[in-house]
């Protein structure tokens, strides 16, 4: 259905804006060092800067590159030249512009410096106002922020949902701050535990190489 696949691909967009928010106050001019973008090898995306990696499920498009680019021509610099967000990893069960009778099942990736958040300390807080943009795209919230352990990584977790026709979609975005990172992973699916399966994918290296921001 024509549709519903362009329906999930604008819905899914959702989860590249809020990873590229900017604060209504001026940062000030403080900018981390820019993180390994990592890549797929033998079936396995890792990132060695924020110590995760994901192994999409197989036969799953990757379209990271692409969207990459997308973001690169429209995110913001700051006054040093420095882009503020990075799309890390962009897969999707089928190519976005595909037409499909199901929800397109896709995980996200990205980091966006603290430093465009003036005052911000813990994931949590960044859930106002990712929640906010949600929210304006009709989806509703299931599940405000709760803590979410990955293997020894406490990471904090906000769940959400919106009907696609007789469908719904289901997206579940868990957050960490690490090296002058906020760092998002959004999960979407068909169903709840459709996400919880595609989570399982993530793993972390250590506690210790994931510590939160102080």
């Amino acid at each position: 259905m024509d549709f519903l696949a362009s329906s999930v691909f604008k819905i899914f967009a959702v989860a590249l804006l809020a990873c590229t928010l900017q604060a209504q106050q001026p940062a000030k001019p403080q900018t981390a060092a820019k993180p390994d973008l990592g890549a797929i090898t033998d079936g396995v995306y890792r990132n060695s800067a924020f110590g995760f990696t994901y192994k999409p499920v197989f036969g799953w498009v990757d379209r990271t590159r692409e969207m990459r680019d997308d973001s690169d021509q429209d995110s913001s610099a700051d006054s040093t030249g420095s882009k503020k967000s990075i799309l890390l990893l962009a897969v999707f069960e089928r190519p976005p512009e595909s037409p499909g009778d199901s929800v397109n099942s896709a995980v996200v990736v990205a980091a966006e410096e603290v430093a465009s958040y003036p005052g911000l300390r813990s994931p949590e807080q960044y859930f106002g106002p990712l929640t906010e943009v949600i929210k304006s795209k009709g989806l509703t919230v299931v599940n405000e922020p709760y803590e979410f352990r990955v293997g020894e990584t406490e990471l904090i977790r906000g769940d959400f949902s919106k009907p696609l026709g007789n469908l719904t979609m289901h997206q579940s975005t868990l957050v960490i701050i690490d090296k002058g990172y906020v760092v998002s992973f959004t999960f979407i699916g068909g169903s709840e535990d459709e996400v919880d399966q595609i989570i399982e994918g993530l793993k972390f290296a250590t506690k210790a190489a994931i510590a939160p921001h102080k």
